[in-house]
């Protein structure tokens, strides 16, 4: 494909007949899906399904993360162009991925969500694809979790956020996007001596054994001391990666819930996403994207930058050759 192809592509969310590609339709107009992939409920004989989250219980500070994976849509708009830079390999064309569309749920029945998100993301995996979902506040990671600790047992887990998230929190029933991983560790689908929360810069008294490398650490230390840390934490184990999106400084992504400033630069990010290459990557998200509250659109844009890091750590030990 050429950029002069663009003269006759157009709603290639529905008109491409190969999942795998780059697309060159014009990028301001046309259907907008991830990447310009293919929309698709039925994934069977595809690689990696992305899907939306758009559920927004309540966050601490500013609502709106429902309204995050349309938004990182459009935002990806930018990048189906070329292969995400740096890779060395383009996973547009050596991969097979869906866009699945958003969850359906009834928004007035709130505690049926979780079931349904588990349900929802246990229907991908169980046509053989990993997932890569767009939140969605933080809470929308923990029925993943249980999705795919109900296939593949407890996992290790990956956390970049600016929180913890290891408030207690006993009361089942709750719906809280700052405790997902309080419960997911009380659960068991999460081995929190696997697990590693990476740009924390809040207090938690208690983070029930997860090893904390908060952004103080990330800023003093660099970027290989920091790889190197987190790989030996999740060593070979099969691990999930969840990216809220106020990881990163709020200079980078002031279109979030819950933004804490000493964050990540986006480069710092970046870097350590492109350093993890080679991690048996299960699946992963970015949550929390609140669009209302950044009209530049650089939350979003950074939000699929890291979807794409997370779809190249998916592919990279899964390579297949272009047919």
């Amino acid at each position: 494909m050429a950029l002069e192809d663009a003269r006759h592509q157009v709603d290639l969310a529905f008109t491409r007949d190969d999942p795998r590609g780059l697309s060159q339709e014009n990028a301001f107009a046309g259907a907008t899906s991830f990447l310009r992939r293919r929309y698709a409920k039925d994934v069977a004989g595809f690689d990696l399904a992305v899907t939306g989250i758009p559920f927004d219980q309540a966050v601490t500070h500013r609502p709106g993360a429902r309204f995050g994976p349309r938004a990182i849509r459009d935002a990806s708009c930018l990048q189906a162009y070329d292969p995400p830079y740096g890779w060395g390999f383009d996973p547009l064309s050596e991969l097979a991925i869906a866009d699945a569309g958003d969850m359906a749920f009834d928004y007035a029945d709130t505690r049926s969500v979780p079931a349904a998100i588990q349900a929802h993301i246990g229907g991908l995996l169980d046509q053989g694809v990993g997932t890569v979902a767009l939140g969605g506040d933080h809470f929308v990671t923990l029925p993943i979790l249980r999705a795919y600790a109900q296939r593949h047992g407890p996992v290790a887990l990956i956390q970049f956020d600016a929180h913890s998230d290891t408030w207690p929190d006993d009361n089942p029933d709750r719906i809280d996007h700052g405790t997902f991983l309080y419960k997911a560790i009380r659960e068991g689908v999460v081995d929190p001596a696997a697990t590693v929360s990476v740009g924390i810069r809040t207090e938690n008294p208690d983070t029930l054994g997860v090893t904390i490398l908060d952004a103080a650490s990330i800023h003093r230390d660099g970027i290989e001391a920091t790889l190197d840390r987190i790989r030996q934490v999740i060593g070979a184990r099969p691990v999930y990666l969840t990216f809220d999106i106020d990881a990163l400084d709020p200079a980078f992504a002031p279109g979030t819930g819950t933004p804490v400033w000493g964050g990540l630069a986006s480069w710092q990010a970046a870097a350590l996403l492109r350093g993890l290459a080679g991690i048996n990557l299960l699946g992963g998200d970015v949550v929390e994207v609140s669009p209302p509250y950044d009209t530049t659109g650089a939350t979003a844009i950074a939000a699929a930058h890291v979807a794409t890091e997370l779809i190249c750590l998916y592919g990279w030990t899964r390579r297949k050759p272009a047919p």
